[in-house]
């Protein structure tokens, strides 16, 4: 870098695999014996022993927060993010830490509807407020507005996480692609939307925001069954959306994976704003948008589960062994399946947010 130059700015959005590899995963502090699941690529939850044939599911998140939403569903999104990972471990969301750090700006009578609607959103879900920081600093801003921990404790026969896919599993996909990459467009730009797409159009997609959620599908599809009787692995597709999932889930388990690209629910909002916005659906980030491993006999259980509930599903692949590969089949075609990186949303965003202002 030459004197008096910038330094690059590294790319938003959560450190693509390898950059976790090299950077993180070789320090991780102590090592100690009770830690089943520590930190991995791909991987929602910790897991650790508690006591005997008994485990604590934990899993930290950011607290995003976006006031243009209103602050209930700006409440509503920022707890249902963090209740999301912690249902990946098969267990039930319980226990919330949270470090709230707010711009100076943010006035006690928004403080106070902002938290209402946060406690509304936990005691809806049965999760209980047991710690936290609440403070206003210089150089906060919206919508990175802290981070927060959700604990889930259940029985050790019980858990599962991203890497225990077997294989031979089929890959099961609840709601479809781009669910949160069309629902915050639509909330955020409303009005040149609807010119650019119609009312109608930008009405479902706005109302998918409601949708940005796995808990639900999570606890649905594990009642089904857990490890032999159902469900291996749960993922969220969030950053990277559905290719980013599957690979991290593949990556994590030691398996190769076929995923049916055709076979994955883009809804017809969903593949219009993707469109105009630049992003491949499949790519896009996706609250929401849960993927299951689940052993072959208990699949048309979850997808009927699923059906009772209200919550659309399909399967959209099978978790191969590991010397097949990784691979995506669209159109009678196979290609590698690798991780997309950076999420095409961020770049997406930030160009309708300078075009659009």
């Amino acid at each position: 870098m030459a004197t008096g130059e910038s330094p690059a700015l590294a790319p938003a959005g959560k450190i693509d695999p390898d950059t976790f590899r090299r950077v993180i995963y070789r320090h991780l502090g102590r090592p100690r014996p009770e830690v089943r699941v520590g930190p991995a690529a791909g991987v929602d939850v910790a897991v650790v022993d508690i006591g005997p044939g008994r485990v604590l599911a934990a899993t930290t998140d950011p607290v995003f927060v976006v006031p243009q939403y209103g602050w209930r569903r700006a409440a509503w999104f920022a707890i249902h993010i963090l209740a999301s990972d912690a249902a990946m471990s098969g267990l039930t969301p319980a226990y919330l830490s949270i470090d709230l750090n707010l711009p100076r700006d943010l006035g006690d009578d928004d403080l106070a509807t902002l938290w209402r609607h946060m406690h509304e959103t936990c005691d809806a879900l049965g999760v209980a407020v047991v710690s936290g920081h609440t403070a206003r600093y210089d150089g906060c801003s919206y919508p990175m507005v802290g981070g927060a921990t959700v604990l889930a404790v259940g029985d050790a026969d019980r858990y599962i996480t991203s890497a225990m896919a077997r294989a031979g599993d089929v890959l099961l996909c609840s709601k479809g692609a781009a669910i949160e990459a069309a629902a915050l467009f639509a909330a955020t730009f409303p009005g040149p939307l609807a010119e650019r797409l119609g009312a109608d159009v930008t009405a479902r997609a706005d109302a998918l925001f409601e949708r940005m959620s796995v808990v639900e599908d999570a606890a649905v599809a594990v009642g089904v069954g857990v490890r032999e009787e159902g469900v291996t692995a749960l993922h969220d597709a969030t950053e990277g959306g559905v290719l980013g999932g599957v690979y991290e889930m593949a990556s994590a388990s030691g398996l190769g994976v076929a995923l049916w690209e055709d076979a994955v629910p883009v809804r017809p909002e969903v593949g219009a704003v993707c469109r105009l916005a630049g992003m491949d659906p499949l790519a896009a980030i996706s609250e929401g948008t849960l993927l299951a491993a689940v052993r072959p006999h208990r699949a048309d259980a979850v997808l009927a589960a699923w059906r009772r509930a209200g919550v659309d599903g399909a399967a959209v692949g099978e978790f191969l062994p590991p010397e097949r590969g990784m691979v995506r089949l669209a159109g009678g075609r196979e290609a590698p399946l690798s991780h997309p990186g950076v999420d095409p949303f961020w770049a997406a965003f930030a160009r309708a947010a300078e075009a659009w202002a």
